[in-house]
């Protein structure tokens, strides 16, 4: 190869090897570099930070990104304006969840501070304290609530004062639900007024003397007490958005201002109160209307437990103040033993609880000796599980 000599760009006789490096000079008298065809490639150097060693996927000679353009991560968890949009959401879930808690629990007391309380504690002896829970319900005919026009529309008439239309027995306790209906033409002896109908010891003493009857006569104590009226019973059921209910045959009733087909069929408060009055429209009379009435109490207890009435605010509210004007509870009885009272009463309906009449011997409503000793004697001792059939018949008769 030849010695390529000449004067160096620095001034001194050294060999010129720009030729070699790629250097074209600074003279006007350096080499072209078209002369040269392939002149050898200055590579670039790379500044590694010291005891670093290239990655295995990456050439020593590869060039690192420009320092404008470095590549940055995301924080972990995904994007902070995502974070930043979804503590808000989550905030208002949980204040409107904290809202929806208060109305639940506001309304109920709402409801509690507009019913009305009546001394319903007998005076003298009473049975000794029991197992389970036994309230006395009573279905009053008292008009209070109801307009004039109400009044025809449910052909309830103008009477003044209260009268027991339904008087039901509720136990709860170890074993099912048992709801019995005593008929309010029971003969039986009243204390002071000698035998008669049961119904009776409502108008001669109120509440106080309708239960102190009841006790001595089935030996049952009463621990809580609650009274509806017309207006509450009317207002309950289309609280529900109705009822279903199955007569056996046409009832037609001017006096109830009923008139219905046979078979089952929606209804609405003002059907419902007429199915549950009526008694003139069977040989059993008084016997049927209680049937009735325990087969609306059910039919209102299954439509009340319905989700919707928890979660439609419209229907919860109207289905807790519905009957508030028109109930009555006793002293004894707080707003805890009352939510107790309502959720047993939606297990009442022959499949989650037992639903029968007092027995009876006969259609002049004198109560069975045997077999109504026999039923009392097993709610009293708690043992609703052990009632059998015999007993618990719809209509209280042996074979019916």
């Amino acid at each position: 190869m030849p010695d390529r000599r000449g004067p160096s760009p620095h001034g001194s006789d050294e060999p010129d090897f720009d030729w070699l490096y790629g250097g074209r000079g600074d003279d006007a008298g350096a080499r072209p570099a078209s002369r040269d065809p392939e002149p050898t490639r200055v590579l670039p150097t790379t500044n590694r930070p010291s005891g670093a060693s290239p990655s295995p996927h990456q050439s020593p000679y590869q060039s690192p990104a420009p320092s404008g353009r470095r590549r940055t991560e995301p924080p972990p968890g995904g994007s902070g304006g995502a974070r930043r949009r979804i503590r808000p959401r989550l905030g208002w879930l949980r204040y409107a969840l904290v809202l929806w808690v208060v109305f639940l629990v506001a309304v109920p007391l709402i409801a509690w501070s507009r019913i009305e309380k009546v001394d319903a504690t007998p005076r003298g002896p009473r049975p000794a304290d029991q197992g389970g829970t036994t309230y006395l319900l009573v279905g009053s005919d008292s008009r209070a609530g109801l307009t004039r026009k109400q009044e025809l529309q449910y052909g309830t008439g103008k009477g003044e004062g209260r009268r027991t239309d339904t008087i039901m027995l509720l136990h709860t306790g170890h074993g099912p639900n048992l709801l019995m209906s005593i008929p309010r033409d029971s003969l039986v002896p009243i204390p002071g007024h000698g035998t008669t109908k049961i119904n009776a010891a409502f108008a001669f003493g109120g509440p106080r003397l309708l239960v102190r009857t009841i006790e001595q006569d089935t030996g049952i104590r009463i621990d809580h007490y609650v009274e509806i009226g017309f207006a509450g019973f009317v207002g309950v059921v289309d609280a529900v958005g109705g009822i279903r209910i199955c007569p056996k045959s046409p009832m037609h009733d001017p006096l109830a201002k009923l008139d219905i087909p046979k078979g089952c069929q929606h209804v609405d408060g003002r059907v419902a109160l007429g199915y549950a009055r009526s008694r003139h429209t069977s040989g059993l009379g008084d016997i049927d209307r209680a049937r009735h009435q325990r087969e609306v109490v059910s039919a209102v207890g299954h439509a009340a437990v319905s989700p919707w009435s928890v979660l439609n605010p419209v229907r919860y509210t109207r289905l807790a103040l519905a009957g508030a004007d028109s109930l009555r509870v006793g002293k004894d009885t707080g707003m805890l033993a009352t939510l107790r009272f309502a959720w047993a009463m939606t297990r009442v309906n022959g499949t989650t609880g037992l639903t029968c009449g007092v027995p009876i011997s006969d259609l002049a409503v004198h109560w069975d000796p045997e077999r109504s000793k026999r039923l009392f004697r097993l709610i009293a001792q708690d043992r609703t599980d052990d009632v059998p059939r015999r007993l618990c018949r719809p209509s209280g008769l042996a074979g019916q």
